[in-house]
């Protein structure tokens, strides 16, 4: 296979930083969602979105990716909660709208577009296809820890798929337009 360009190639290390702190913060906020307690997630979020804009060397575009995806990601879901196919525990059926801890979430994933999935941007297929695995996964993952239900799960585990095998290839696309982060490997290495 090909090497990336150097565009399209995180720094050593920063990717991996970047994943396990975000797979950190994804646990508190949804293990916090399965309990009714959106704020560590938040907190978490707010925190990982802080650290990662003091890094950027255009903060405002890449704030522009965070916000655009986060809301964008948090409707998507309170669409979903409006169907009825996913429910999330602990909270009144009037609610038609997805928790705040979901939207910790959308911020979660759009910090990871320009460090994380950053290789994954020219390779718009493959990225579909992994959107299409991945967002369901997760979703599996936190219906495991208590935080939501799908009361119809075959029809909320296909919208999942096909939604997310669009929403990461346009997400990066997005970030792509939008990168915040775009420097030199060997300049973002000596960051850290």
């Amino acid at each position: 296979m090909p090497s990336l360009p150097p565009q399209n190639r995180p720094p050593n290390g920063l990717a991996i930083k970047y994943f396990v702190v975000c797979q950190g913060a994804w646990f508190v906020t949804v293990f916090g969602g399965a309990h009714a307690n959106a704020v560590p997630g938040l907190i978490c979020a707010a925190a990982i979105a802080g650290w990662h804009l003091l890094r950027a060397t255009r903060p405002w575009s890449e704030a522009r990716v965070i916000v655009v995806v986060t809301l964008a990601g948090w409707m998507w879901d309170s669409l979903l909660v409006g169907t009825g196919w996913l429910v999330y525990p602990g909270r009144p059926a009037i609610l038609v709208h997805a928790p705040l801890w979901i939207a910790a979430l959308w911020t979660l994933f759009a910090v990871q577009l320009n460090t994380v999935f950053i290789w994954l941007r020219d390779r718009r297929w493959l990225a579909a296809v992994a959107g299409a695995a991945g967002g369901p996964l997760s979703f599996r993952a936190g219906a495991a820890l208590g935080a939501v239900h799908f009361a119809h799960p075959l029809p909320a585990i296909c919208a999942l798929a096909v939604a997310w095998s669009v929403i990461l290839p346009v997400s990066l696309w997005l970030a792509g337009r939008w990168n915040g982060m775009s420097v030199s490997a060997s300049q973002l290495d000596r960051q850290y």
